[in-house]
């Protein structure tokens, strides 16, 4: 088994990035459990993670922190509670291309606050529909009392997840003290 003093969980909607932002954040090989996507109703990628996506980074004081990510498809639910075991977070990522991402957030934000009490979210493909900005999720964590940062990121780039990786272990670190 695999023992980290951090392990930082990715969530959220197929095909919102969290296998790629595993892969821009990595310094080991990632331990990927993609397999053909046989729901294309849900989305057209050509493979989707169906059990757990592992890499890590090592902080600048030595710590090693485990990325682990969850597939998004709400069949495999039962598993999210397994891999949130021992997190002191979840990244939950969502699609902004997809009609329903209000939705989806929400949907997800429910899920996750069950198993994890830190919770930041990602807002991925924002280039695809610039219209619509970040601000119809902030208005909505209001209105729902979430009251979560929330990022656009591209989870092509390691600095974007950077980013929302260090914050969350902010959050946890206030949290703990």
């Amino acid at each position: 088994m695999i023992l980290q003093k951090y392990k930082i969980v990715f969530g959220g909607t197929m095909g919102a990035g969290k296998t790629e932002a595993i892969k821009s954040l990595s310094e080991v090989s990632v331990l990927s459990t993609e397999a053909l996507n046989t729901d294309q109703d849900a989305h057209t990628k050509a493979l989707t993670t169906v059990g757990i996506d592992y890499g890590e980074i090592k902080l600048e004081d030595g710590v090693v922190v485990g990325l682990y990510g969850t597939p998004g498809q709400d069949r495999f639910d039962f598993i999210w509670s397994v891999i949130c075991k021992g997190a002191i977070g979840a990244i939950v990522l969502i699609d902004h291309s997809r009609k329903n991402a209000l939705d989806d957030l929400k949907f997800y934000l429910e899920s996750f606050k069950a198993h994890v009490g830190n919770i930041i979210v990602g807002i991925t493909h924002v280039d695809e529909n610039p219209e619509s900005l970040l601000k119809i999720y902030r208005d909505f964590s209001e209105m729902e009392n979430y009251h979560l940062p929330i990022f656009a990121v591209d989870a092509r780039k390691k600095d974007d997840v950077l980013l929302v990786v260090e914050a969350l272990i902010a959050r946890a670190e206030i949290e703990m003290s």
